[in-house]
């Protein structure tokens, strides 16, 4: 029997990353054990205090119940307490944050409460892909606006304010920027908030690698206006280990919240109450863990250096987050017939940078989610069946 899908997912097609995996997973079956340096998966572990109030919860009986979609009370205060923190932004945790489970269902939630058929909104080319998909599945059409390494991978507003923006409902960015690794300046984020009033757009900035080889965490809305114009999601996967976990949070002005609220509680039923007292228990690390963090980073960043040098790539050595970026060599067409080589040839997996709009053809991306040993032996690889071929 056929059945015909939705006209929503006629033109969206399954997410890179799950095909690729499984391309991955029948070499590794063959017994070609793959090296992967395309997900920026973490794969170091949360602090042990985190695992340990997972269990102490786990181990109760009456912590397994539905939950409030709005997460419970602690775990607001919470991410209120670690936003002024850490980004100097305060917030009423009863009507400033929702906690989300992950803050990628918080892209499909935003497009799903605000767009419809006939909206537009701004996408950054290079980007994250899930802001097209949500984009598109609203039903909305998405504007891809140019990001370049001339401009230092930051939109050109003045540019973008001389096109017909009367349509223009949204614009989705992130800073630090994946997957360029840029990191914003503020004068940047006061212009953008300036745009964003002068032009009636809600500004969708998503925030989840700002600790990750940055030495000054910052939030959009730390910007004087911002909460007027902007939401903010923000996450744990990379900053505390907790990819899996799913935990996220979206920030912004009540009303926004509240609306975002009214599909969000439709989708799902709260989350995991032990994981939220875990989250909870992450929020409260000092920059000890950060610090940490960083420190194992930067050691794995000067081997993808190497690994990059040895193939010829050119990069940026100013950029943070937990990937690097890099032009690949002009003997290629593009980013892609590289990643394919190299995978095909040394069963080492980098990501193309086209996947992140054709703004990013040029490039590849490599993940530090990697221990120091296993960037190694995929440069070992690489120069025995690439380099020195």
């Amino acid at each position: 029997m056929q059945i015909q899908v939705a006209k929503r997912l006629q033109h969206t097609e399954e997410y890179y990353f799950s095909k690729k995996l499984r391309e991955i997973d029948r070499l590794n079956q063959t017994g070609e054990k793959v090296i992967n340096l395309g997900i920026g998966s973490p794969d170091l572990p949360p602090h042990p205090a985190v695992i340990q109030t997972l269990s102490e919860f786990a181990s109760l009986p009456h912590t397994h119940a539905y939950q409030s979609y709005k997460g419970i009370p602690a775990l607001r205060q919470a991410m209120a307490a670690w936003y002024e923190h850490y980004y100097g932004v305060l917030l009423d945790p009863d009507v400033n944050v929702l906690p989300l489970i992950g803050s990628k269902e918080g892209i499909v939630h935003t497009c799903m409460t605000y767009l419809q058929d006939g909206d537009e909104a701004l996408i950054p080319n290079p980007g994250y892909p899930t802001y097209s998909s949500a984009v598109q599945l609203s039903g909305a059409i998405g504007i891809p606006y140019a990001l370049t390494p001339q401009n230092n991978w930051l939109p050109d507003l003045d540019a973008l304010a001389k096109n017909d923006l009367s349509r223009v409902k949204m614009m989705w960015m992130n800073y630090p920027h994946m997957p360029t690794g840029t990191a914003a300046p503020e004068s940047f984020f006061r212009e953008v908030v300036a745009f964003a009033k002068q032009h009636h757009i809600l500004l969708c900035h998503d925030n989840p690698y700002s600790f990750i080889l940055n030495d000054h965490p910052q939030s959009l809305l730390a910007i004087e206006g911002a909460m007027d114009v902007a939401i903010e999601l923000n996450s744990l996967s990379k900053s505390a280990n907790m990819a899996g976990w799913r935990v996220g949070m979206l920030i912004g002005a009540e009303a926004r919240v509240s609306e975002i609220l009214r599909f969000k509680s439709n989708m799902d039923s709260g989350m995991f109450l032990p994981v939220q007292m875990a989250a909870t228990k992450a929020l409260t690390l000092g920059s000890e863990w950060y610090d940490g963090l960083n420190k194992t980073y930067r050691k794995r960043r000067a081997h993808v250096y190497h690994l990059l040098d040895g193939i010829g790539c050119s990069y940026d050595k100013n950029q943070v987050g937990m990937f690097v970026w890099a032009k690949a060599p002009a003997s290629y067409p593009d980013g892609y017939a590289l990643s394919d080589e190299i995978l095909q040839k040394s069963r080492v997996f980098i990501t193309p940078g086209g996947i992140f709009g054709n703004g990013g053809d040029a490039y590849i991306r490599v993940s530090l989610c990697a221990r120091e040993e296993l960037l190694d032996e995929a440069y070992d690889r690489i120069a025995n069946t690439v380099i020195n071929q």
